[in-house]
């Protein structure tokens, strides 16, 4: 008996997507196996936890487990668990994550792709390993029904755009998918899925420590005696050795059992830089294997990006994504922690006022930053290839996590003036340091080759110091948090007063006459400009701009500003201070022009233009572009 039955398409990206897994073919096929057995092992580890929280839940846990069952004629291939199953709700939902995944990127990606190897890993980053199914399968079939309700729900779809869905009854708990396989080709045997010997390989080299029986019916043959009749018998076998790769000691575990126990967790294709091992013992003990990626997942920077590490406690699986045992800003680090004791019927509101989980957290957030650390000082390439994927994610906890930022200022890598390639660390920026340099100079801009232009760096490039160039978004706001490293004070250069000739003698009295010469023409573009800027001074950091525009210490930069209007923040934003440069023709030709004719309309109108364009030299936009652009096409006119 049926009912409801509903023929829906696909969203238009992902019927494209599917058009391109479907008429794809990767020379690793094999890993879709990989992706049904995951998604079959998540299942049952939910269902067991439910079973221990919902004591009113009428489920069977006795016999959890995986079933693989091949059919030969027809080529048919299913892979069922018995575990907490799905509502046609839930079912709708999991095809909804095709739309979910950056679809429109990753078809981009996969176009981009240079080879196979590189589709393959695209796929598994953005999280559609059930759709992999379509490269082997003509159709494919999920039956489903959630622990403790009736109605099962029954999904059909032959990756043409289209798919079924109808709810049925008598369907038994949990999941199965069934592939009807595609035709058979017979040049390639290495990719026979309905062959025993085949199905045990996959099984033994991307499943094997899966912590659920993963079972398969296999025929026997049983030659007869003296020359009589064979036999045939079918037997059940278990096809994995179902260990915990986190409880066995390292030297008794190869790099490729790692390597695919981290995709497993991850749901991963790269494979990971570094594999971290720890055992706790004393009053907490616990066990834990931890995995930095190699690639970064295509939603690392989304609001609701998961982490990525998992709890058990004495091998059951409690949660996955367990914030509580890892700080936001190592979300990419995947593995399990294996408590000794905690509840099992433990909730996130528990874990949150856990004295266990909190030393757990400690422990795993100083080993990990330590872990960055022999990478930094002893595989720079490996090092690199983190730091391009993660740095800016890393440079979140500068804010948030006090006791670790010293870990983490050592641990960091920037841009800076003294090379053009080689970035650099803040230890080696203090030995090249000039004497008598108290302060890390930094600048704050979109890209490199926007601050190598900026006026705020040219007296620094002229007189030899090395300025940090900080072009990441979260940069704009660690910089506020972090007051010093090693005793030396971070200084912007743009922002407060920068005093780079205090080791010239005679610069003191040069300066004071300088003010003198320059006070009514300072005193008037401050009344002038007064809408902007609550300061008009002269300026030490520029040799060739005529102006720049320079943040109070303690404002709040016009970057920053944006950045917190962007999310939604509403903030103060003050006046800032323009500084002059004393010897460029055009501050020297506005002061002789200010003491002729002071009262001359068209000097306010320099005086907006000599803002504007501080503005523009900043990457910024003045207030009002239709003015500045009149005001400048109209002083044009004057010149031709």
């Amino acid at each position: 008996m049926t009912a409801h039955v509903e023929q829906l398409e696909f969203q238009a990206e992902a019927r494209q997507l599917l058009d391109l897994l479907v008429h794809s073919v990767y020379s690793n096929k094999d890993s879709f196996l990989r992706e049904l057995i995951s998604n079959a092992s998540d299942a049952l580890d939910k269902l067991r936890l439910e079973a221990l929280r919902n004591k009113d839940l009428d489920v069977d846990i006795s016999d959890l487990h995986i079933e693989i069952e091949v059919n030969k004629d027809p080529r048919v291939l299913t892979v069922r668990d018995n575990g907490i199953g799905m509502t046609r709700a839930e079912v709708v939902d999991l095809i909804g994550t095709l739309a979910k995944s950056g679809t429109a990127e990753l078809r981009r990606k996969l176009r981009e792709s240079k080879n196979e190897a590189a589709s393959e890993e695209l796929i598994g980053q953005f999280g559609i390993g059930f759709y992999s199914t379509f490269i082997v399968a003509d159709e494919v079939e999920l039956l489903t029904r959630k622990a403790g309700e009736s109605e099962a729900t029954r999904w059909v779809s032959s990756g043409d755009g289209t798919y079924t869905i109808e709810s049925v009854e008598d369907a038994p708990q949990g999941t199965s998918v069934t592939l009807r396989l595609k035709p058979e080709d017979r040049e390639d045997h290495l990719h026979d899925y309905t062959a025993d010997w085949k199905i045990r390989e996959l099984v033994k080299k991307y499943s094997d420590f899966i912590a659920w029986p993963i079972r398969m019916q296999v025929e026997r043959i049983t030659p007869g005696q003296d020359g009589g009749k064979e036999t045939i018998t079918v037997e059940t076998q278990t096809l994995n050795s179902m260990k915990a790769l986190w409880a066995k000691p390292r030297d008794e575990v190869s790099d490729e059992e790692y390597k695919e126990f981290y995709k497993h967790i991850a749901h991963a294709w790269d494979d990971p830089l570094e594999i971290i091992t720890m055992k706790g013992e004393g009053a907490f003990e616990y066990q834990a294997l931890l995995f930095i990626p190699s690639q970064a997942p295509f939603d690392l920077f989304a609001r609701d990006a998961k982490i990525g590490v998992q709890l058990y406690v004495k091998r059951v699986f409690i949660m996955g994504d367990c914030e509580e045992l890892m700080p936001r800003y190592l979300r990419f680090v995947k593995g399990v922690v294996d408590a000794e004791s905690m509840s099992l019927n433990v909730s996130r509101e528990i874990l949150q006022q856990d004295r266990q989980v909190t030393a757990i957290r400690r422990r795993l957030t100083k080993k990990v930053l330590s872990t960055i650390a022999d990478m930094q000082s002893g595989r720079p390439e490996d090092y690199w290839t983190f730091w391009t994927a993660f740095g800016a994610v890393l440079k979140e906890g500068l804010m948030s996590d006090a006791d670790n930022r010293e870990q983490l200022l050592r641990v960091s890598s920037f841009a800076s003036t003294y090379s053009d390639e080689e970035l650099t660390t803040l230890p080696e920026y203090i030995e090249r340091m000039k004497e008598g340099q108290e302060q890390i100079f930094y600048a704050t801009g979109q890209s490199r080759e926007q601050l190598l232009k900026s006026p705020h760096l040219e007296a620094f490039k002229v007189k030899g110091y090395e300025v940090l160039l900080l072009t990441d978004p979260v940069d704009e706001i660690w910089v506020g948090s972090v007051p010093e490293f090693d005793g030396k004070p971070l200084q912007s250069v743009a922002k407060g007063e920068v005093d780079l000739d205090s080791e010239d003698e005679t610069s003191e009295a040069e300066r004071e006459e300088q003010a003198k010469e320059f006070a009514e023409l300072l005193a008037w573009l401050k009344e002038t400009l007064s809408e902007y800027l609550s300061e008009v001074r002269l300026s030490g950091r520029l040799t060739e701009s005529p102006a720049c525009l320079i943040t109070p210490t303690f404002g709040i930069t016009p970057a920053l500003a944006r950045m917190y209007r962007a999310s939604g923040q509403t903030v103060p934003v003050g006046k800032r201070i323009l500084e002059l440069n004393p010897q460029h023709p055009l501050v020297t030709g506005l002061q002789q022009a200010h003491k002729d004719r002071g009262d001359d309309p068209s000097l306010a109108q320099t005086a907006e233009l000599l803002y504007g364009t501080a503005l523009l030299a900043e990457g910024d936009l003045p207030e009002d572009p239709a003015k500045f652009a009149a005001l400048l096409a109209e002083r044009l006119v004057r010149i031709v």
